[in-house]
């Protein structure tokens, strides 16, 4: 009867120490889930990141690091990003909101190319790289980083939609920053304005653009049916004059193709150094602009910068759409102040407070900021 008792005791102990383990073992579980989240990425990955994520490190997807600094209203986080992600920030308002944001490195990447061993100093906690570049994402996750892939063309090349996914992905990394449906419901309010007003003009009346994308001696590449141009266009409700171009991305074109859109209107972008005057003066290699309605009428404007190159998507979406429909068709647009609207947004959907000076320096960018493309 003794031994039955030890025995029974014996067992006693054993079931309780099993017990013990196991609910030991949930907590720990449970414990580390609450320290991650898994997403669904751009390219369709499964990845598992530290929910409150310290170190940030953008690649390839040069917007993006101003979207998390406007996003979390600091730039702390983002130790590492391209240098041309860098020289719009050192040219832009986003360096002047977010100092802190001159101290990334940007060694670690050149182009699309990313050393892995100095991309490691930096100790990121998550990668953030272009969905467009699978190869560099293997790179990232078979070095064993916490690789994200953003899309810029997911949505084809349609920036309210491409930042609206953009904002719900960081959003569901970073819950406690959820900027998902304020940004969503901003926009659509921009875009849905903007399409009522412009829907009065008549088919054959409809202004006809031309986007400048880049513009050198050697190169005039522009926007055709697949690229962000496109959409601009279609957005205030006006014609790309280049639209027969079927190429995705940026196409490269010629003087006479130029000449036979005769475009009244052309927006420069800020990937190249081209300001109206160059055209107003052709002061770049032996092209003739003096021919073109847009240049003889004035008519050449240069694009916004705020946080980033306005031409992508980005932050300053919504209002960069509201000053192109303005620019192009004021009559329809007289009561709206851009930089008040630019005010408004930042600080009704990021908490970030502009002052007018800031908010109109947008609208006013930098001759630099084309420099090293």
């Amino acid at each position: 009867m003794n031994i039955l008792k030890k025995a029974l005791s014996v067992m006693l102990i054993m079931s309780l120490i099993f017990t013990a383990a196991a609910c030991s073992q949930d907590e720990t579980s449970e414990s580390g889930s609450s320290d991650t989240v898994t997403v669904t990425d751009h390219a369709g990955n499964e990845v598992t990141v530290p929910k409150n994520a310290e170190r940030i490190v953008v690649c390839d997807i040069l917007p993006l690091p101003s979207v998390l600094a406007v996003f979390f209203d600091s730039a702390e986080k983002i130790v590492g990003m391209s240098s041309n992600s860098m020289s719009a920030a050192e040219n832009g308002l986003l360096g002047e909101l977010y100092p802190e944001i001159l101290n990334a490195e940007t060694g670690f990447i050149n182009g699309a190319e990313v050393n892995t061993e100095e991309l490691l100093k930096l100790s990121p906690d998550v990668v953030f790289y272009s969905a467009s570049n699978p190869a560099l994402g293997e790179q990232l996750t078979g070095a064993g980083f916490n690789a994200v892939a953003i899309s810029v063309n997911k949505w084809s090349y349609n920036c309210i939609e491409t930042l609206e996914n953009w904002i719900s992905l960081i959003s569901e990394i970073f819950p406690d920053n959820d900027k998902t449906e304020a940004v969503s419901k901003y926009s659509n309010e921009i875009y849905d304005m903007i399409s009522e007003r412009v829907s009065s003009v008549p088919e054959d009346e409809r202004e006809k653009v031309f986007f400048l994308f880049k513009y050198s001696e050697t190169d005039l590449l522009t926007s055709g049916q697949n690229f962000f141009g496109q959409w601009w266009a279609d957005a205030i409700g006006a014609v790309n004059a280049s639209s027969e171009l079927t190429q995705d991305n940026q196409v490269a074109v010629n003087m006479e193709q130029v000449y036979k859109w005769n475009p009244e209107t052309i927006f420069i972008t800020n990937f190249t150094p081209a300001y109206p005057e160059d055209l107003y003066n052709n002061t770049v290699g032996n092209y003739d602009w003096s021919g073109i309605d847009a240049v003889k009428d004035k008519k050449v404007y240069k694009m916004p910068l705020g946080m980033y190159r306005s031409y992508t998507p980005g932050a300053d979406t919504p209002v960069t759409l509201l000053w192109m429909a303005k620019t192009t068709y004021p009559e329809l647009f007289e009561d709206i102040d851009v930089v008040e609207y630019a005010i408004e947004y930042y600080e009704s959907v990021f908490g970030v407070t502009l002052t007018a000076e800031q908010a109109g320096s947008i609208f006013k960018p930098a001759e630099t900021v084309g420099e090293g493309f």
